[in-house]
């Protein structure tokens, strides 16, 4: 007779243990191990490995005779939502977007299922909404609600079932955490719900060829919640991030096995949706006519193009004997780290000043190449002197004071001059043979060369 078996699963690393214990030994992380029952399992070893024995030999290869055809993506019907994918949708791949509640996820996937079940069979699985809130949301979208199947269900099998019947190529879990399993003794939401429940569906989407969207919570801290496996077992990983004061979204692609990742999509929510921004530049270089001290604008690069966005600084007199350091969209530690090479290499000492930086529009810049524009703006404010509407600025500053090149140099210039901006302070390893028609490049190589530049 067969008995069952209980594990401790890590939430973190996905380790599994035999018995409790306070601390994952395989990551470190305190209080992470949760019990999982794993079901019945064969008593002898003759059962646990009698389903072996007809099992056929899989085909070996070497990597030359592999078919390397490309593979058969099709359009989202977004070209911002694609360009994150990485092109398209790839048939039998598993999708996770996760986000902040009300940042957008259903009506981000409620919009491109409409437009695809125009010419293909889509399935939309919601457990959290009642079908008639999912309704009423498409109504006041005006989307075209004739030719989307609804499926209101929280078990996995009933939904492998069903969509079994329908065939759909593309289908959406609207949410994994309320997704559970008969045979798993736990309540959804759970370690083992959650982990068992999208395994089942992976299964499903490699051996049909379905792609398969699932909608992830996000936890305080902004990382999807739920066993760090979760993020193993898919093939995509999207974040979909904004703050509700702000109607822009982004969405920015942290796991792709088959794109590039850290590829930013710009969206706008407006009363028909979530609608694409072509031209994010435009968007985030709203600055007035009479730019103040503090301000620098800069080009990061996301994913496969340029992007402009304004860094703001505000250096002032500390009124207490802790000087405050915030950062807002960029690394506080490394905010901490550019202050002393600016003191050191640079002969200015703001040590006893707040020094507040923010990215304008909510963008999150995550590259060193924002190092030579928070800098400037820095000095901008301390000095009180403002640096020019048609100032740029970017490059790595290293704990020597040297400026470091930065890839894809001219393109950002190409970006910046599109955008009408004439001077641009670059490092010397991105200067170009020829600059680009209406800018002129001024090349640095040291930090002190960039200040003198803006004397």
């Amino acid at each position: 007779m067969a008995k069952s078996k209980n594990a401790f699963v890590c939430n973190e690393c996905g380790a599994d243990f035999n018995k409790w214990q306070g601390q994952c030994s395989e990551c470190n992380a305190w209080n992470s191990l949760a019990e999982v029952n794993l079901g019945p399992t064969p008593v002898n070893r003759a059962q646990r490995f009698a389903g072996y024995a007809g099992t056929p030999e899989a085909k070996v290869q070497t990597l030359a005779e592999i078919d390397l055809q490309d593979l058969p993506r099709f359009s989202s019907g977004a070209s911002e939502f694609d360009r994150v994918l990485g092109g398209g949708l790839v048939p039998g791949s598993v999708v996770l977007i996760g986000g902040n509640p009300g940042a957008g996820k259903s009506t981000l996937l409620l919009q491109t299922m409409c437009a695809l079940a125009a010419t293909m069979e889509a399935l939309y699985c919601t457990g959290e909404e009642s079908l008639q809130q999912v309704a009423m949301r498409a109504q006041r979208l005006r989307l075209p609600m004739e030719k989307l199947k609804m499926l209101s269900e929280t078990s996995v099998e009933a939904l492998v079932a069903t969509a079994q019947k329908v065939r759909p190529r593309v289908m959406v879990v609207d949410s994994i955490q309320v997704m559970h399993m008969t045979d798993i003794a736990s309540a959804p939401g759970s370690v083992s719900q959650v982990r068992e429940s999208a395994a089942y569906l992976t299964r499903f989407a490699k051996q049909t060829g379905t792609v398969v969207m699932l909608v992830g919570h996000v936890t305080k801290d902004g990382s999807l919640a739920g066993p760090k496996v979760l993020e193993h077992m898919i093939d995509c990983s999207i974040l979909l991030e904004g703050s509700h004061d702000s109607r822009f979204r982004t969405l920015r692609g942290s796991k792709n096995r088959f794109g590039a990742v850290n590829e930013l999509g710009v969206f706008a929510m407006t009363e028909q949706g979530l609608r694409e921004v072509t031209n994010p530049s435009a968007i985030f270089l709203q600055r007035a006519d009479e730019v103040a001290a503090g301000s620098v604008v800069m080009v990061v690069w996301e994913g496969t193009r340029p992007l402009l966005v304004e860094i703001q600084a505000l250096v002032d007199d500390s009124h207490t004997g802790n000087p405050r350091r915030v950062a807002v969209g960029l690394d506080a530690n490394r905010l901490n780290m550019l202050l002393a090479v600016l003191h050191r290499h640079g002969g200015m000492f703001i040590g006893d000043q707040d020094v507040f930086v923010n990215v304008v529009g909510g963008v999150r810049v995550v590259e060193t190449s924002a190092d030579l524009a928070l800098l400037l703006a820095a000095v901008s404010s301390f000095r009180d002197r403002p640096l020019g509407h048609d100032l740029m600025a970017f490059g790595e500053v290293g704990l020597s004071g040297e400026i470091r090149a930065v890839p894809s140099g001219q393109e950002r210039l190409r970006e910046a001059a599109k955008h009408g901006f004439k001077t641009a302070i670059v490092p010397a390893g991105n200067a170009p043979r020829q600059a680009p028609a209406g800018i002129k490049v001024i090349a640095v190589k040291t930090l002190q060369e960039a200040l003198a530049a803006i004397d």
